[in-house]
């Protein structure tokens, strides 16, 4: 291929600048790649932006639980890692359990969660008390415990990962959309932005999170990834009175979590019945829902203020699990479909990526998750 003068070259472009792109890209940044990310409006615009932060590894499904032990492991000493105080914390996470239906299914994911290690355990009504203090116990029969969850800063990691790819010598074009990219012969040549400018690679990662199916398209992969809206909420800061992330999944039920640090709850829960699309707009039943939601949990909350709430995108798979790894055409790669778990995964897939596209082969074996699967495995604890 004949390049045009000054046209810009990358051994992998990576479009989108969410925590799943920056974390590859530092990884293949930091083994020598020259990286380009590409992201239509700015860092964190997607989902990333907009979550709440929580970091678990209890989960249902095998290979999930592994790569989050490893993604738990390495957001312990990111920090140091990523030069920047990325506020991780390990306040656990607590799953409430209402009816033996959802109790059953909790003490089987306890069983597959041990095998691997994890200290997770089934405690009483009278135990969930004790870990958090005030909540009411009323319909309570138990909970999943896990100590070692926890929590961090979405923000301070992704332009952490960002900000070490420039040292690597990478760069990140803001503003940026990739309006195609050019194959021969069914491989990966360039892609080309809304610009004009054409970058040469051979090498393609497909991070764009809620668009991840459109950027399929670009090159005729079909991704069946669906954004649907979840909205969320954040209080005006407290003093401390919850360590762990507090979920109840009832259909009316809630999640939410305070920051160790400066004290202010975020939270959301998935609405019934699903909002489709990569819609932001935010909802009146949602800020008089989702605080009486919180309040029946925790008492205590009900002179809390809510200071702002917001929309962002879930993108969701079939099965609720990720989608991962090569596609039909050659030098083009997809980490999508997160399904709610980009940010907690962000760190373990972007290493197993990186080592994906280098080697050929990655130090866990993501093939679950690869785009050619049955859909048929979905996971339990969404």
């Amino acid at each position: 291929m004949l390049l045009m003068k000054n046209q810009k070259t990358a051994d992998v472009v990576i479009i989108g600048a969410g925590i799943i792109g920056a974390a590859t890209g530092y990884y293949l940044a930091k083994r020598g790649c020259k990286v380009i990310v590409m992201e239509k409006r700015f860092p964190c615009f997607g989902s990333t932006g907009r979550c709440i932060g929580g970091i678990r590894a209890q989960f249902s499904h095998d290979l999930t639980i592994r790569i989050m032990l490893k993604s738990i492991a390495m957001f312990q000493t990111l920090d140091r890692e990523l030069r920047e105080d990325i506020e991780w914390y390990a306040g656990g996470y607590l799953f409430l359990a209402f009816d033996e239906q959802r109790k059953k299914s909790f003490l089987q994911a306890i069983a597959i969660q041990r095998k691997y290690g994890l200290n997770v355990t089934f405690v009483s009504p009278d135990e969930c008390c004790r870990i958090v203090p005030g909540l009411n116990p009323e319909g309570l029969i138990g909970g999943a415990w896990c100590p070692t969850d926890g929590q961090a800063n979405p923000f301070k990691v992704t332009y952490g990962y960002l900000n070490g790819i420039k040292r690597f010598g990478g760069k990140l074009l803001v503003n940026t959309e990739a309006v195609k990219i050019n194959t021969e012969r069914d491989r990966v040549v360039s892609v080309v932005t809304d610009n004009g400018e054409e970058i040469s690679t051979p090498t393609v990662l497909n991070a764009a999170g809620p668009w991840v199916k459109e950027v399929g398209a670009l090159v005729g992969v079909e991704i069946p990834v669906y954004p649907d809206r979840h909205e969320a909420l954040v209080t005006e800061a407290v003093e401390r009175c919850l360590e762990p992330m507090l979920v109840d999944y009832r259909p009316d039920g809630c999640y939410f979590v305070q920051h160790y640090g400066t004290g202010h709850f975020i939270g959301c829960y998935t609405p019934v019945p699903i909002v489709p699309g990569d819609r932001v707009d935010a909802s009146d039943e949602f800020i008089t829902e989702m605080p009486r939601r919180m309040v029946r949990l925790l008492p205590k909350l009900g002179e809390v203020k809510v200071l702002r709430h917001w929309a962002g995108s879930y993108e969701m798979s079939p099965d609720g699990n990720p989608i991962c790894g090569k596609t039909p055409v050659d030098g083009f790669y997809v980490a999508g479909g997160m399904s709610g778990h980009g940010f907690m995964f962000g760190p373990a897939i972007g290493e197993l990526m990186a080592e994906l596209i280098i080697t050929g082969k990655s130090s866990i074996d993501i093939s679950e998750f690869s785009l050619e699967r049955d859909w048929t495995k979905a996971e339990a604890m969404k």
